[in-house]
């Protein structure tokens, strides 16, 4: 296998991975779930893309009887529409359903939402959706997003609606979202001094909370404090970010996977695990680190090796995927049905893959739109995205002196507004910061874009 010279450096040791993934143990703690599916050809229609049967790896971690499917649901990105009045999108409820249909039929049960997603209307969405099967059939995941208003009385009104929304009279997980915060936004402030905490503890013990856990994004002051009242509250299952470039080079506002996975383990939490490619950055890769990934395994997608490194950690309850088309479902069930372990090579290979991909600087947006709606009409994800596709893809130069300058500029001018209305990009930014709290990734969002704005007018005026 080739070898990069930094390997030797300070970078992820592999035994020491394997030691703290236990990855010998994964066929212990993975079962094998059957279902009924209809048979499906992909998007393309080729029936040598048809996704396995009855084949989804499952986990369970007794006491809990649970037995959840290792590809969960993300019901962050649903598919939209433009909205009828032409002022913005709405959900495409029908395509919804023909996706939750589908997942539910190849073995997936674990479906993850908020009252924040897609603008507010994923949980109805994902109600509607869910309500046509038997409630056996699937485990619903929400949470408590009470950023802005987190008094009691509002933060209940929440926990009550999303039951409303989803249409249940229980919630198998429920999360305290985004912890990791200090000040106004901290674990404290949101659920101890209000006495929230206290709440759910009695929602759970009444049965109305099944599993009561928290996710993550912060600092590791915050994350310690917080897992250190495990021994007083029992979480039940947490969720990080976890993937093979955060494993040890985690970015923005977050801590190296490593040390969240090893010290959750070290208590016996399942967890739940989000972000497996950053954001859509790991299926995206540049041309020469997507080649060498191919070159091992030509059948494999490039997604494929990411969520295959997040599901072998045998502490890993499910891994979420916020599937917006059928393809990606598709493709997503086939490394999940079943999971083929990583071996020690191929996790040196994605150490190796991390470690070159430090040298691409894109920006650490995960398309989570918690940013939004920007209140002067900005479409910041796409914006960031746009960026980011233009460094992997490298078409975003240097200098008018660079050998492709001409090439490249014409692919982000183009690019740039076939992706982003004209009235929606960065140059209409007034810096009001706005933004910049919801971020869980810790970006500077309007120095981001007034950054972007200044090369992109570089690039049209041809002063680079």
């Amino acid at each position: 296998m080739e070898k990069n010279d930094m390997c030797k450096k300070d970078k992820m040791n592999r035994r020491n991975f394997l030691k703290i993934v236990g990855i010998s143990t994964v066929a212990a703690t993975a079962g094998v779930c059957g279902c009924a599916p209809k048979k499906e050809a992909d998007a393309s229609g080729n029936a040598a893309s048809e996704v396995p049967e009855g084949k989804m790896t499952c986990r369970n971690f007794p006491p809990s009887p649970d037995r959840v499917s290792l590809l969960g649901y993300g019901c962050m990105r649903w598919p939209t529409l433009p909205s009828p009045a032409g002022d913005g999108n709405v959900i495409d409820q029908e395509e919804v359903n023909r996706l939750v249909d589908y997942a539910i039929g190849h073995g997936v049960n674990y479906f993850d939402t908020a009252p924040v997603y897609v603008q507010g209307w994923s949980e109805r969405s994902t109600g509607m959706a869910l309500k046509r099967h038997p409630r056996e059939k699937y485990f619903i995941a929400t949470k408590m997003s009470n950023f802005d208003r987190s008094d009691f009385k509002s933060s209940v009104e929440m926990y009550h609606d999303s039951m409303k929304h989803l249409q249940v009279d229980y919630i198998d997980y429920y999360l305290l979202h985004s912890l990791g915060s200090s000040g106004k936004r901290s674990f404290k402030v949101r659920f101890l001094d209000n006495g929230l905490l206290d709440y759910l503890l009695k929602e759970r013990e009444a049965g109305r909370i099944r599993h009561l856990g928290w996710s993550f994004h912060g600092s590791k002051e915050e994350f310690d404090f917080i897992l250190s009242f495990h021994e007083k509250v029992h979480w039940d299952f947490i969720q990080i970010q976890l993937n093979y470039s955060d494993w040890k080079y985690a970015t923005g506002n977050n801590v190296n996977a490593d040390y969240l996975y090893a010290e959750i383990s070290r208590r016996n939490i399942p967890m739940v695990i989000m972000e497996p490619l950053l954001g859509g950055r790991l299926s995206k890769l540049p041309e020469h680190i997507f080649s060498r990934l191919k070159a091992r395994n030509p059948e494999s997608s490039v997604a494929s090796w990411a969520f295959r490194f997040a599901g072998t950690p045998p502490m890993v309850l499910t891994v979420l995927s916020g599937m917006t088309y059928m393809e990606h479902l598709q493709d997503n069930l086939r490394t999940f049905s079943p999971l083929v372990p990583c071996t020690e090579e191929e996790f040196t290979l994605l150490e190796d893959t991390a470690q070159r991909m430090l040298q691409y600087p894109t920006v650490p947006c995960n398309d989570c739109k918690y940013c939004m709606p920007c209140p002067y009409g900005l479409d910041i994800p796409a914006i960031l995205l746009h960026y980011n596709r233009c460094i992997n893809e490298g078409n975003v130069p240097q200098s008018s002196q660079d050998e492709n300058y001409r090439e490249a500029r014409r692919a982000f001018l183009i690019g740039y507004d076939r992706s982003v209305p004209r009235l929606r990009q960065a140059n209409r930014c007034t810096g009001c910061g706005q933004c910049n709290p919801h971020c869980p990734q810790g970006i500077d969002i309007p120095a981001k874009l007034q950054e972007i704005d200044r090369f992109v007018e570089a690039l049209k005026q041809e002063t680079l």
